[in-house]
């Protein structure tokens, strides 16, 4: 690719030097790793200010990094997006007074544990596999956006950029478990923050009129409307959604995805673990600072037109717009540092996922208890080649994934892909913390339903049919319904919830 030729060998050893000294910091801080608690929980004795940098790093990842610029740089695109912000504060400050509580009361890994406690071994596979279903269907779409990144910046076969990725997030996840994971996570915080600084600084350099033309000529085009009141269901960023349908989001992404939820398990005490993750609520400061990154992108390239090569990127995908301009704009060794920010936005989600999927895969046919009898050197040595499958799975799925996602914005697909399994995994732990009388029927009865809604309502199963030729675009356009799959959550949340306490009930008066 022309875009890749200014990518310079000072920006290799940029990129070098990062992966080095955090590998360097990732084994000093690594700790002991004598039992299956020390390599998955940190021996639940981190400080909550880690704990913290570690939710935000994981929470943020390439997608917003890379997604939200290109978003808000794309036709359409501005700020309204920050209208679900007021969801995720909402939802944190639920599972930091609500969801915390109880997990401390019992010696558990993960919600599923619990769901497992209340609801029988049964509930706890379940949720566990639909735990597994969304992880690979997630984070498959964020090592996406960074291998995105990494082709645009250096030329480097898409494919092969998504195993190098994901290789050395393998690397970082065996090297010292969930305390590497945490520490490397708490600098790649920082990378990632002062590369996305420099880069706004950077861009409002380069404007003529400098700030001032940025917010003038971004906001003459509309692109930093924050607010949308519109009551169509088919729109995904209103004040609705982000009051009504992103607290559900949330609160399953924060309270029950085993990717955010492991860290809360890290800390000493659930004191700490509640001021870990309302303290994370600043993340909203990092989306707001990418944000206006789209709109300076968006400015720049009104002052200064992109080439044809770079024009022909741009309407492939809007993703492409903030990689082309780090690798053709910024100086050399500026370029690496910020490829290396987007390195550790991404790496910080993918090794942590892949702690999270090993460490309940190990768990899925164990309680805590029997966990902590059985040998432990054995549990860690199976939980490093768990390491290693789930990584080597999620780079397979990402690959496949290439050649069906189409033309999409990332950060869309992303939550997209979530929408099929966060509902119901939150429905089932809200009846798990409930006194309902409840059974396990009602809960494989409001799956079905609801990832039979999900279908209907998300474009990809209409993508699919249509890719093989079984039905056509125009089909595939008036068969979907026009919603917004933002309203997945709370629906299916609801559904599942509701299938199991009706059910439940009914059993109890036969």
């Amino acid at each position: 690719m022309s875009v890749a030729t200014h990518f310079t060998g000072l920006d290799w050893g940029v990129i070098a030097g990062y992966l080095l000294l955090t590998s360097w910091i990732g084994h000093a801080l690594r700790g002991k790793q004598a039992t299956i608690r020390d390599f998955f929980l940190g021996g639940r004795r981190l400080p909550w200010p880690a704990v913290t940098g570690s939710i935000i790093a994981t929470e943020i990842s390439a997608l917003t990094f890379v997604g939200v610029p290109g978003m808000v740089f794309a036709a359409k695109g501005d700020f309204t997006y920050l209208q679900w912000a007021l969801g995720s504060v909402i939802a944190r400050f639920i599972v930091a007074l609500w969801f915390v509580r109880v997990f401390y009361q019992r010696e558990i890994f993960s919600p599923y544990d619990y769901i497992g406690h209340r609801l029988g071994d049964g509930a706890k596979r379940l949720t566990t596999l639909l735990f597994f279903l969304g992880s690979i269907l997630g984070q498959s779409v964020r090592l996406l956006v960074t291998a995105l990144v990494l082709r645009t910046c250096t030329g480097i076969d898409f494919h092969l950029c998504i195993w190098i990725i994901g290789g050395f997030a393998v690397l970082w996840t065996l090297m010292g478990g969930m305390t590497t994971v945490i520490w490397t996570d708490v600098v790649q915080f920082g990378v990632f923050v002062l590369g996305g600084v420099l880069a706004l600084l950077w861009i409002v350099g380069s404007l003529d009129g400098g700030w001032g033309a940025l917010i003038s000529q971004a906001g003459e085009a509309g692109k930093l409307r924050i607010l949308n009141l519109s009551t169509d269901p088919a729109v995904e960023f209103t004040l609705w959604v982000g009051l009504l349908a992103m607290p559900f989001q949330n609160m399953a992404a924060f309270g029950t995805d085993q990717l955010n939820a492991q860290r809360i398990f890290c800390c000493r005490n659930a004191s700490d673990a509640s001021k870990a993750m309302i303290a994370s609520c600043v993340s909203q400061l990092i989306t707001i600072l990418m944000l206006f990154v789209g709109a300076g992108l968006f400015v720049y390239y009104l002052q200064h037109p992109p080439g044809p090569g770079e024009q022909a990127l741009f309407k492939e995908s809007p993703d492409y717009v903030f990689p082309v301009w780090i690798t053709t704009v910024l100086p050399p060794g500026l370029s690496g540092l910020i490829l290396a920010a987007a390195f550790a936005a991404a790496i910080s989600s993918l090794d942590s996922i892949l702690a999270a999927l090993s460490q309940t895969f190990i768990s899925l046919f164990h309680t805590p208890e029997q966990l902590e009898s059985m040998d432990q050197k054995k549990l860690v040595l199976r939980s490093r080649v768990a390491v290693c499958v789930w990584g080597i799975i999620l780079c397979a799925f990402a690959v496949a994934l290439d050649h069906l996602r189409g033309n999409i914005n990332m950060v869309n697909l992303a939550f997209g892909m979530v929408s099929y399994t966060y509902g119901p995994l939150l429905g089932m732990f809200l009846l798990a913390l409930s006194p309902l009388k409840r059974d396990a029927r009602g809960l494989w009865i409001g799956l079905g339903l609801s990832l039979l809604l999900a279908l209907w309502i998300r474009p990809d199963l209409y993508s699919i049919l249509k890719n093989f030729g079984v039905i056509t675009a125009d089909q595939a356009i008036s068969w979907k319904p026009a919603i917004s799959y933002a309203w997945l959550f709370p629906s299916t949340c609801l559904l599942t919830l509701g299938c199991g306490v009706l059910l439940g009930r009914r059993n109890q008066t036969q």
